[in-house]
């Protein structure tokens, strides 16, 4: 299958070309774009790609592909939008946006959002064991717990290439109309800690909230939240589940810590399953499941399958095969309600300002 990226930083340069470099069985990149040239022509000498761009809108009219891999920081809605009217099949790395509008505005088409944890094989075990105990119904309690060091900590071994040819004007403009979108999602009066909350709830947090989608379906609640530290510090989340019992997220930055260390802890009726996630940028580093069960016994699974290799599969499959996606507009569109709601709470709690999308 032919595709084409948009975005060539951190993690297409860390993840998706040595990927995608041993995945030609299933694909073929065909154009790479990204707004620094120099960024764009080192991924696409990587992956063989004849397409270099440094506009999105030159490289969808270009065409010579079947599908889109939005790969770039930032909101993905307009790129997404423009990828789909041309009707591409588009794999849009997480967050498929910052505001309702923008997904509103979406036209229909092969859309899948990338959230790779969800795909990895410890999670799919923890799936399978849960849904034998009795799913949701079962569920007391879930903890996450995630110490997050700098990205620059995480990515030091990737060398990485270094994009210093952006007109600073340009990037000045794009940071604007991103300021503009958080404010129409808290509105124009949203204080800096409420935006930065809800900037780290969409970057970072929200893969646990995909993973509590997968788990119990999304909150039915946020009852309670707090930050401290200098930005982006420390988060606390909690509330309801929508069956039964309550979650609560611990989110630290620690720019020195080792390594970076994520714990999801489903607490249920007869035992527990934990979740251990190292690095998303280490390859094949296994996630460990621990089965709590009957007796103290303790069960550890581990699989070095990589979890953004096979979400790249399962992309291949759903454009091919009409195999649906774990998480699809629809998903997407929860994980943004969520944020907002996060960042609505913790308005309320400390007298602050809220308005647009979050009120």
């Amino acid at each position: 299958m032919k595709i084409a990226l948009v975005g060539c930083g951190a993690v297409t340069q860390a993840v998706y070309v040595p990927l995608l470099s041993r995945r030609r069985d299933l694909f073929e990149v065909s154009a790479v774009c990204d707004l620094s040239r120099t960024l764009a022509d080192a991924v696409g000498e990587r992956l063989g790609a004849a397409g270099r761009f440094t506009a999105v809108g030159e490289m969808l009219d270009a065409g010579g592909f079947e599908a889109v891999l939005v790969l770039a920081s930032g909101s993905h809605g307009e790129t997404v939008r423009r990828a789909l009217a041309a009707g591409y099949a588009v794999l849009c790395e997480k967050p498929l946006a910052l505001t309702r509008a923008e997904v509103a505005v979406l036209p229909s088409g092969r859309l899948m959002v990338g959230y790779m944890k969800q795909y990895d094989p410890a999670v799919r075990r923890a799936e399978e064991v849960l849904a034998t105990l009795g799913g949701p119904e079962v569920i007391r309690a879930v903890e996450v717990t995630v110490l997050h060091p700098s990205g620059e900590s995480q990515l030091a071994f990737a060398n990485l290439e270094q994009a210093r040819d952006v007109d600073a004007g340009l990037l000045g403009s794009l940071r604007a109309a991103e300021g503009a979108l958080v404010s129409r999602a808290l509105g124009e009066s949203a204080p800096e800690a409420v935006r930065n909350l809800y900037g780290v709830s969409l970057g970072s947090i929200c893969h646990d909230l995909s993973l509590m989608r997968r788990f119990t379906g999304a909150p039915s609640e946020i009852s309670y939240v707090e930050t401290w530290g200098a930005a982006p510090g420390s988060i606390e989340i909690s509330g309801a589940l929508p069956v039964r019992g309550r979650f609560s997220i611990r989110w630290h930055y620690l720019e020195d810590y080792p390594a970076y260390r994520e714990t999801v802890a489903i607490h249920h009726d007869q035992g527990s399953l934990e979740l251990v996630f190292p690095s998303p940028y280490l390859m094949n580093a296994p996630t460990t499941l621990t089965v709590v069960s009957g007796a103290e016994s303790r069960t550890e699974w581990r699989d070095v399958t990589e979890a953004f290799e096979v979400q790249l599969a399962a992309f291949h499959a759903f454009v091919n095969e009409g195999k649906p996606p774990l998480t699809d507009v629809g998903g997407g569109l929860e994980d943004i309600v969520t944020a907002q709601r996060i960042a609505a709470r913790y308005a309320v709690q400390h007298g602050l300002p809220i308005g647009g999308e979050a009120a």
